[in-house]
């Protein structure tokens, strides 16, 4: 099913959407449940002050509290999938809204519990633990809460940072809404006069083109349209990180970065870690820029150029029902088990597969009861195919995380999220490696690798750093505007892509197109999820069964220790920087090949 134009969602063939009826049969069906559960606050009023009183008390909370949790995850979850699939449509809009409030609701009425756990004295709690075999399932869980008491507030202010939290997610929604539905851009001109649709989700695809006047006019349509939008994208962002500097001062915390992965268990140093390292090896970044320039053969190497594939005549079309087959195989290597939740996930419509008019851009995987849902917006190319193995790791990850832990200990933090996902595209590619000796078309997909290694490690670390700088201004007192985001970004990128690459002026605009710094310094996991992949897929890879066994223990860990010990049951110590030495050590010497190759 190749895409020529963006087709309306009643265009779609069903078989390439996700079923939404192993959530809810109906949108009936749905707002049933949606109905009883109003009653959820009188479920938890009913344990408002008891917690501290017996062991069976906090026992009863938390089952009440795992039922909810299922249950307004299955209600937010339909009412958010069928949203993206169309934007624009206000009825699905404003279902999400009531689920989300749904869950301010709850999480108000809860407000209480963390604050009256945290007051149980610690030779009480040890005592019911040893009393209570029901309570120990908890055990993590009373953990997690009791190691932030510094950072919890009296249960009359919890419930008013509570009620708030729906008003703290309005520049996200705002933004996503402009995103997704309102930006509209003007066709794109080929060097033969011909138009192309320009869509956010058509935005790369054009850059791929070897019509190098398709790429330049593409991305600066596309970027035009974005600056008639930059003070309104500036207001949001600088809204953003407004409540995150208002929630991590309320709290106690020394900064926002702090406050972020303190709830993840990831200390600061990490992140910190992380951009030195990145600083460190921006030699290599620089020879692959240069290297880019020169096998295109262009004066001058333009943001544009960024992704159109350097090695030319080797890129085939891949469809949908291909990547599929190439995933299985290549994925073959992690054990037949593996391969049958895959093929559960392909054959029973876990994906929503093609692009149609206002369905939401990128592409995800969602936790969630009874399976993960995954959106693509796929084009039948060699980043589809790695689209579909990386969100299918994410998928498997939540798939097994959910059946082998409780629901208090299922849902993994986002410090391990992209380790699975980014782990599945490494074996693909070594895979890929591994079947041809063909020069050209073993430099195609080394340049492949190279660019994972490019957008994945070092661009995300660059917003990382960048979303480092917001938070630091922000902190200071300053408004971001849409000229001192687009200066910082500016400056960010001539340092990372290094004195062969042109700034392009729209490319200081970058920043307005990024969903992800509405996600609280999320980005950064991408590049330690990275390294920490390519470590776990040398050593399956090397040795075999055993480092399948231990991953697949990792995979099924949800949250039941804190990340950086859950990682080293698969064998990799992130509290060190070796996995990221590592990494950046394998760019060069795949750098080396290609240059070599070409």
């Amino acid at each position: 099913m190749a895409q020529k134009t963006v087709p309306a969602r009643s265009e779609v063939a069903a078989e390439y959407t996700w079923d939404l009826t192993h959530i809810f049969a109906s949108d009936d069906k749905w707002f049933e449940e949606y109905e009883d559960l109003k009653n959820l606050p009188k479920t938890f009023a009913e344990f408002k002050g008891k917690l501290g009183e017996s062991a069976s008390a906090l026992l009863g909370y938390f089952k009440a509290s795992d039922s909810a949790a299922v249950r307004l995850e299955r209600l937010y979850g339909y009412a958010s999938r069928k949203g993206d699939e169309d934007t624009g449509n206000s009825f699905y809009q404003d279902m999400r809204g009531k689920a989300r409030s749904i869950y301010t609701e709850a999480e108000s009425a809860s407000a209480f519990a963390d604050p009256e756990i945290m007051a149980i004295p610690d030779e009480t709690l040890a005592k019911w633990l040893e009393e209570c075999p029901g309570l120990r399932t908890y055990k993590r869980a009373l953990y997690r809460i009791r190691r932030r008491r510094a950072h919890v507030l009296a249960p009359e202010c919890e419930a008013l940072l509570a009620s708030a939290g729906e008003m703290a997610e309005a520049p996200e929604q705002v933004y996503g809404a402009l995103h997704s539905a309102d930006m509209r851009f003007p066709d794109a001109e080929d060097s033969q006069g011909n138009k192309h649709q320009l869509t956010d989700g058509m935005l790369v695809p054009l850059l791929e083109s070897a019509d190098r006047v398709l790429r330049r006019n593409a991305f600066e349509t596309y970027y035009a349209g974005i600056d008639g939008l930059r003070n309104t994208c500036a207001a949001l962002i600088d809204a953003q990180f407004r409540q995150l500097c208002f929630f991590s001062k309320a709290r106690g915390y020394g900064g926002t970065l702090e406050a972020s992965l303190d709830a993840t268990e990831v200390p600061t140093e990490v992140y910190h870690n992380l951009i030195k390292a990145v600083h460190g090896n921006l030699d290599k970044m620089h020879r692959y820029v240069a290297l880019r320039k020169k096998l295109l053969g262009v004066e001058e190497l333009h943001m544009y150029d960024v992704y159109t594939p350097i090695v030319r005549g080797v890129a085939k079309e891949i469809s949908f029902e291909e990547a599929k087959k190439i995933t299985l195989e290549a994925l073959s290597v992690l054990g037949e088990d593996y391969l049958a939740m895959l093929r559960e996930g392909y054959e029973n419509r876990w994906i929503d597969v093609y692009e149609n008019i206002g369905k939401r851009g990128g592409a995800y995987s969602s936790m969630g009861d009874p399976h993960p849902y995954v959106l693509l917006n796929h084009h039948d190319n060699l980043d589809s195919l790695f689209t579909l193995a990386h969100e299918m790791g994410h998928s498997i990850h939540s798939y097994l995380s959910i059946k082998n832990q409780p629901v208090c200990d299922a849902d993994y933090v986002i410090f391990v999220a992209e380790v699975a996902s980014t782990c599945n595209e490494v074996l693909l590619m070594r895979r890929l490696l591994s079947k041809t000796q063909d020069k050209r078309e073993r430099a195609y997909l080394i340049n492949h690798f190279l660019d994972q290694f490019k957008g994945t490690l070092y661009r995300q670390t660059m917003f990382a750093e960048f979303e480092l700088e917001l938070g630091r201004m922000s902190e200071n007192g300053e408004t971001l505007t849409a000229d001192a985001l687009c200066k910082k970004y500016r400056e960010l990128n001539e340092r990372y892509y290094g004195p062969d690459m042109v700034s392009d002026e729209g490319i200081a605009l970058e920043w307005a197109r990024i969903p992800h710094f509405y996600y609280n310094y999320y980005v950064f996991q991408y590049a330690t999820g990275f390294s920490a992949a390519v470590a776990i897929a040398n050593r399956i890879l090397k040795e075999g069964a055993p480092a399948v066994a231990d991953y697949k223990r990792f995979l099924s860990g949800g949250c039941s220790a804190d990340p950086i010990s859950l990682l080293k049951i698969a064998g990799v110590d992130m509290s060190t920087p070796g996995p990221v030495d590592s990494a950046l050590a394998l760019f060069g010497e795949l750098l080396d090949e290609m240059e070599q190759l070409t």
